[in-house]
């Protein structure tokens, strides 16, 4: 039986719905024939496994998200401009697609070597020209002293660190999924100006 595009695309569909909605783990392959319409023994035809449907989901989702991340490292914006259009775009991905993070944890912890290698494709970003503006405006007496690779860890660890402790965020301060969604949307500006904050003089 010849693989249709349309079939393809459909099943696709189905399980981005059903990962954001019961995230990696709680996702059944039932769950996504019932989604897109069709048998379970036709969604094994096109995808063996849902580890292997993601795999595929995440592939498309990262394709161009990476080389976003490169043209922020690589632009000429000012630096904390350069924060904040990082954290801006890196929030509102994830808001989109909240089961990657937890998906890139576990890959890395089972798999990290061959996992990054498609991560990222042979080519990953290269933050070595935002390394160097922050190596310039901390010897131009800009900002606070701070070692650049501390300075990129924050930026990642404060974008997606709440998405992956979401289900105990969530518990601890006794907020629904609503809520939850709108304080992710506010830190798109919050994250930025707390860091920014924390650097400037």
């Amino acid at each position: 039986m010849k693989k249709d595009d349309s079939t393809e695309e459909k099943i696709l569909a189905a399980a981005r719905k059903v990962f954001t909605a019961k995230g990696m783990a709680g996702a059944r392959m039932q769950d996504i024939a019932d989604e897109a319409g069709i048998n379970k023994a036709l969604l094994h035809y096109y995808f063996r496994n849902k580890e292997q449907l993601f795999e595929n989901i995440f592939k498309k989702l990262s394709q161009g998200f990476w080389q976003q991340i490169s043209q922020v490292f690589d632009s000429e914006e000012a630096l904390f401009k350069k924060i904040e259009s990082f954290c801006s775009m890196y929030i509102e991905k994830v808001i989109h697609n909240p089961y990657i993070p937890l998906f890139i944890m576990h890959e890395l912890n089972q798999r990290p070597v061959n996992f990054v290698k498609k991560m990222f494709n042979d080519n990953p970003p290269n933050p070595n020209r935002l390394v160097m503006q922050i190596q310039a405006e901390v010897k131009a007496g800009n900002i606070r002293p701070i070692a650049p690779q501390q300075l990129i860890m924050n930026m990642i660890s404060m974008c997606v660190l709440p998405f992956i402790g979401k289900p105990m965020f969530m518990s601890v301060m006794n907020v629904d999924e609503k809520t939850f969604n709108d304080l992710m949307q506010k830190r798109k500006t919050e994250v930025p100006e707390f860091i920014i904050n924390s650097i400037k003089k």
